[in-house]
């Protein structure tokens, strides 16, 4: 036993002897250097980190965040998304010298954290053991320096999201162990290195959203280990190289809005491994190969659209079997839609072949795909049970179908191609209509029936007609618009028989001016097809750069321009894109003239600078997005507010606001611009006589001439501004309903940090722009509500938006008193019970509840009922509403909280 004992006291002084021995190698190993020590010290000065971060007086290598050591010797930085200190963040610079004296740097990462300033040029002379340097969204400006190149041991670099500009230096071509290169989102000209064939490493590759020119190098087809190839965004010309093919291993392949040209090369059907092709917007033309992909490949995503191919579609398309998206439209491609093969997961796949040439029946093997856009092609027939849910098939030829083809535009198609177009059940046919088949009696009963609806219809006209006088009779004292300026019409189209001054609106323009300014309407001035005409650029004689519309009136109806016309004979507002002239001498083709945007629509300068793939980077910065609201929502508000009656713009989307040089707002897109449908005595008629009102159908309805319409799809783009995703104003409704259901749920009146789950992690906001964040979160909840009468007024959400913080930090005393005399218990369930018991998605209601001066009841402010659009935009302001320009929401049962309080 003593003998046992001794055996174990001695192992455990020999333990502890082991112990007592490693001890100072242990703290030797990991405690930093004195001299690299005082390198970080030097470096937390100059970047302004806070105490929080790297800790004066802890060491380093044990406690400061993002540093990482080896053997006490730092070998990694990570200061991504640290916040300076007051007095840093005042004065940011490129201020990182101090990393000279870390001689083992393998890695810095700096993205989203500002650098204002250029690369130092001794970064590839002094750092050369870093492999990995990311300068993401740091603000880095000036040209690469071609000392990088002297980085042999680089695999990764980052610079994406910054002001980099000058030419893509030839020296980036000798890192060759380099896997990642991600120079995208820059201001970079020139052409793409051809020494970027030397870099056999490559997995990634992005020089997206840059100024390159020239063409795609040949080379590029020579790295075999290429998995992600983005050089959309660009000008880059000529033709797609056949030598891409040789890449069995990308996954994923860009080319879009490019000014590629020519045909799609065959030798692609090589790309086996080829999950995601997009090569819309280009200028690629014939037809695609029937052989251009391959039935075994792993394709998921294939977007052709905004180019002229033409020729049928592949059949070997409808056999992908993991095709999930598919976006062919505004081609050329014609001949009937036959869809063959076997495809399990088409369920669940999107097709959009809208704006081609597509005729004849359609397929009930299109209720296959769970989203389908027929729109603007010649298909004729009946239409299948699947188009009632999933199917846009405006603009075709389609039977017993509102929004289709003239009957002549259709027959002269089928005519030009020798065959018969087939117009039973059209709206527009001439045909008589098939016999019945019951007998006399039967028509009899349908004259009485007829006899007795026309009665109530002329009888409800009748009526309609007095209280319009009666209206008129009391006059104008109340109506919006008196002493405003100038007001439009009050119907779209123009009235008939009632001209338009067309010398009074613009220049007159000569169509061979137009042909001069245009370079004969090259392709290579056309900025896309619009739903109203082709836009080109364009350069007056007196130098003045504009945007000219060419209108087909073979194809698009006359009204559209008249629109325009009738628009800017009577509005004059700086919100408004400015009108520079017409040019009305062909009698099948218009031209109308607007001045310039220098920054382009707000869809295309968000994406310029923001990746919503996957890492959502940094795209305009908080104060412009915000600016860009306010202007926005100032032009809707004149529309709703100001006119009188009432207009609707009916196309609010990102692509239709438009940017002037200094960002401010030039509302465009202005041919769907009508008169407010209904008023307050039809809508009173309207639910006497227990109609549906057309204004309270739900943000899919078909009825879009209310102002509420306009609220609703302002409140999309507000949110575009708030999440950085691109595209939601443009969305459909089938998709946008799924996506609200993901999103609303992060805004809460309540919680402030819920909302940073769906921002645009590219914002580099601090604790007030967060507030501003969330107010305009807040904002765009109130647009989006199901019900359009719940929908703030575009006046009251212009106050909100010029006061974003009032909308987050106001604590009211009417809201404390909802708070304790809510029968539903807290100002919370008061507020939000009625979201919660709703199936739908829903938003925050139009007004609120506010307390009066020296009152001590509850009065209703802002909207309520049908106020909020059945007239879009009327005035309805009452004695107590002081607080009408908030966007706080109103309790469904304000009224009981009302006799509670006054209990």
């Amino acid at each position: 036993m003593v003998e046992s004992r001794s055996i174990v006291s001695s192992a455990f002084f020999l333990v502890f002897l082991f112990l007592l021995l490693l001890e100072p190698t242990f703290e030797q190993q990991q405690q930093s250097s004195p001299a690299e020590r005082a390198a970080l010290l030097e470096l937390r000065s100059s970047l302004g980190l806070r105490s929080k971060e790297w800790p004066r007086k802890a060491d380093p290598c044990f406690f400061w965040n993002g540093v990482q050591c080896e053997n006490g010797r730092v070998v990694g930085l990570n200061i991504s998304g640290f916040r300076r200190t007051r007095l840093g963040s005042q004065n940011p610079q490129f201020a990182v010298d101090a990393l000279v004296n870390l001689t083992l740097l393998t890695s810095f990462n700096a993205s989203k954290f500002l650098l204002p300033g250029s690369i130092p040029d001794w970064f590839g002379q002094r750092l050369s053991s870093l492999r990995m340097l990311d300068l993401r969204s740091c603000s880095v400006f000036g040209s690469i320096p071609m000392s990088l190149g002297n980085l042999t041991n680089l695999t990764s670099l980052y610079l994406s999201n910054n002001n980099l500009s000058g030419t893509i230096p030839a020296s980036l071509g000798q890192l060759s162990r380099l896997s990642v290169l991600d120079l995208s989102q820059n201001l970079f000209a020139g052409s793409i290195p051809r020494s970027f064939s030397n870099l056999q490493n490559l997995s990634l590759l992005d020089i997206s959203d840059n100024s390159l020119s020239g063409s795609i190098p040949p080379g590029i087809g020579t790295l075999l280990k290429l998995q992600y190839l983005n050089v959309s965004r660009n000008n880059l010309s000529s033709f797609i190289p056949a030598q891409l093919g040789d890449l069995d291993s990308l996954v994923d392949f860009d080319l879009s809005f490019n000014s590629l040209s020519g045909s799609v090369p065959s030798d692609l059907r090589g790309l086996r491994n080829l999950q995601r092709m997009e090569l819309g917007n280009n200028f690629l033309v014939g037809t695609l190969p029937d052989n251009l992909f391959s039935p075994q490949t792993q394709l998921q995503f294939i977007v052709l659209s905004r180019n002229n191919f033409t020729g049928g579609l592949p059949t070997v398309l409808w056999s992908i079997p993991r095709l999930r998206f598919l976006d062919v439209s505004g081609n050329n491609f014609t001949g009937e839609l036959k869809i063959s093969g076997s495809n399990a997961n088409a369920t669940a796949a999107v097709l959009n072949i809208s704006q081609n040439l597509f005729y004849g029946n359609l397929t009930p093997l299109l209720g296959r795909f769970s989203d389908v856009d027929l729109s603007s092609n010649y298909f004729e027939g009946r239409v299948p049970d699947f188009a009632n849910t999933n199917a846009s098939l405006d603009r075709n030829c389609l039977q017993n179908l509102q929004n289709q083809r003239s009957l002549a535009e259709c027959t002269s198609f089928y005519a030009e191609r020798g065959l018969t177009f087939d117009n039973f059940g059209h709206p527009n046919s001439t045909l008589p209509p098939p016999a019945e088949k019951g007998g006399k009696s039967n028509r009899n009963l349908v004259i009485i029936l007829a006899t007795v609806l026309g009665g109530i219809v002329v009888i409800l006209l009748l009526l309609l007609l007095l209280l319009r006088l009666c209206a008129r009779r009391r006059g104008s004292a109340n109506q919006r618009g008196i002493g405003v300026g100038a007001v439009p019409a009050s119907s779209s189209p123009p009235a008939p028989g009632v001209p338009i001054n067309f010398s009074s609106v613009g220049d007159a323009f000569t169509y061979q001016q137009l042909l001069q300014a245009t370079g004969n309407f090259s392709d290579a001035n056309l900025i896309k097809h619009g739903h109203s005409g082709d836009l080109f650029r364009g350069e007056l004689e007196n130098g003045m750069p504009v945007v000219i519309k060419r209108i087909d009136l073979r194809s698009i109806k006359k009204e559209s321009y008249l629109i325009e016309f009738d628009f800017f004979s009577k509005v004059s507002h700086t919100r408004f894109v400015p009108f520079v002239g017409h040019c009305l001498e062909n009698e099948n083709e218009k031209f109308l003239v607007y001045k310039h945007m220098p920054n382009g629509d707000l869809s295309t300068s968000l994406y310029k600078k923001a990746n919503t793939d996957d890492n959502g980077l940094q795209s305009l910065d908080w104060i412009t997005r915000l600016k860009i609201a306010l202007g926005a929502a100032e032009g809707l508000s004149y529309l709703h507010n100001e006119c009188n009656p009432p207009l609707v713009h009916r196309d609010v989307q990102a692509s239709s606001i438009l940017l002037d040089d200094k960002f401010e707002v030039r509302l465009g897109s202005l041919s769907e611009v009508c008169g407010q449908e209904g008023d307050t005595h039809q809508s009173r008629i309207t639910r006497l006589l227990r109609l549906p009102q057309s204004s309270e159908q739900g943000s899919s309805g078909s009825q879009t001439a209310v102002c509420a319409y306009d609220v609703y799809c302002f409140g999309k783009v507000l949110l575009e501004l708030v999440t950085g995703k691109l595209g939601i104003s443009a969305s459909s409704d089938a998709q946008m309903k799924e996506w609200l259901e993901q999103t609303l749920p992060y805004i809460s009146i309540y919680d402030k940090e819920l909302v940073t789950k769906i921002l645009d992690p590219s914002l580099l906001i601090d604790e007030d722009l967060l507030e501003e964040v969330w107010a305009m979160a807040i904002v765009a909840r109130s647009c989006l509500n199901p019900k359009p009468s719940r929908r703030p007024l575009m006046r009251y959400i212009l106050k909100a938006l010029e006061n974003p913080l009032k909308v987050v930090r106001e604590e009211s005393s009417s809201s404390a008193r909802l708070r304790t005399t809510s029968s539903r218990g807290s100002w919370n369930a008061a507020l939000f019970g009625s979201w919660r018991s709703s199936s739908d998605v829903t938003v925050i209601p139009a007004s609120t509840a506010t307390r009066t001066e020296g009152g001590s009841g509850l009065k209703r402010s802002g909207t309520t009922g049908s106020q909020g659009s059945g007239n879009g935009g009327g005035d309805h302001s009452s004695s107590h509403r002081r607080h009408s320009r908030e966007i706080f929401p109103e309790p469904s049962s304000v009224q009981d909280v009302e006799r509670a309080d006054q209990d």
